[in-house]
């Protein structure tokens, strides 16, 4: 009870005396809907244009062969966030998102850090054994893409991540 109510209770009613104070708390009570927008984030909803905003793609020197590889498959991750979108909307999106960050909306103040895209080079791994399946590290919004050479392998690898990721036991 005291740290819920009782230890912020003189702020709250500093807090509420202030906005009496120009009017604002009756003009508030008045009108809550017209209020709303301004006081409460509503996440807009998720689109390829905006998911494919949200993350820096980290490309390898140029004139580099990992860079070459990198070229190819930079067209298939937008083809494929474009193709969710088309297929199953914002919710597919949202679940891309969630899956390379830990959310599945963008924060009312952004990502910290920006989300990015790497790549699964073979001279990167640490076994012999390279992932055909996306991998991401959500505390540093890391989304890293596996090499394919056709677009529907891509395709096929990334569906199944994103159909067989339960995000932190939260579905």
């Amino acid at each position: 009870m005291f740290q819920i109510v009782h230890r912020v209770q003189r702020a709250f009613e500093r807090f509420r005396d202030g906005m009496k104070t120009l009017g604002v708390l009756d003009a508030i009570q008045r009108h809550p809907t017209s209020f709303r927008p301004i006081l409460c984030h509503e996440p807009a909803p998720l689109t390829a244009d905006v998911l494919e905003g949200l993350f820096e793609i980290r490309l390898s020197q140029k004139g580099s062969n990992k860079r070459v590889q990198e070229e190819v498959i930079v067209p298939f991750w937008q083809d494929y966030i474009q193709d969710m979108e088309d297929e199953e909307g914002p919710a597919k999106l949202e679940k891309i998102l969630a899956f390379a960050t830990g959310a599945s909306c963008v924060p009312p103040v952004g990502f910290s850090p920006q989300p990015t895209i790497e790549f699964l080079h073979k001279e990167d791994s640490e076994s012999a054994v390279i992932s055909t399946f996306p991998m991401a590290n959500t505390c540093i919004n890391c989304l890293k893409l596996p090499f394919h050479t056709k677009y529907g392998e891509f395709k096929s690898s990334m569906d199944f991540a994103f159909a067989n990721t339960h995000g932190f036991g939260m579905e």
